[in-house]
């Protein structure tokens, strides 16, 4: 079953259920995906979805930052759940140690040294870390892997 099927038989138990909250959150989620089908005009496959996942997460995060400063304990909930229903989707996580492992092995396979390598090495860390860890993560790693490698 494809990762986008799965989303869809959710969001028709969350119906039955009538757990509105979930439900809000799985619509937004596939609306998501159907702008981006439609403005692009191709089928989303599970990885292209994973991305969107991340995204929406993301936004989550950054709004419940925010209500948080603005003392808005009902909309941090609200968001809280949404981010909670949208982890779901996302596979397993690699660990901080394996990100560190997968950085290092990229950038001996690149030859990349110093900070001026970043570019480089993040390209080539998206295109393989994409949906399976954090980027912020990788992101950090790959800064603290090219400072240690820089001549």
């Amino acid at each position: 079953m494809s990762l986008k099927d799965r989303i869809t038989e959710d969001m028709k138990a969350a119906m039955r259920a009538r757990d509105a909250g979930r439900l809000s959150a799985i619509r937004m989620l596939l609306a998501a995906c159907k702008q981006r089908e439609v403005d692009e005009r191709i089928v989303l496959d599970d990885a292209a979805i994973v991305g969107i996942v991340d995204k929406l997460i993301k936004q989550r995060k950054d709004s419940i930052v925010a209500f948080q400063q603005a003392g808005r304990a009902d909309l941090v909930e609200k968001e809280g759940a949404e981010l909670e229903v949208l982890r779901a989707y996302l596979p397993e996580r690699l660990s901080a140690e394996q990100v560190r492992a997968e950085v290092d092995a990229l950038v001996a396979e690149l030859g990349a040294s110093g900070p001026g390598d970043m570019g480089k090495v993040m390209g080539a860390a998206k295109g393989r870390l994409a949906g399976k860890a954090d980027m912020g993560l990788v992101s950090a790693a790959v800064k603290a892997a090219l400072a240690k490698s820089a001549p």
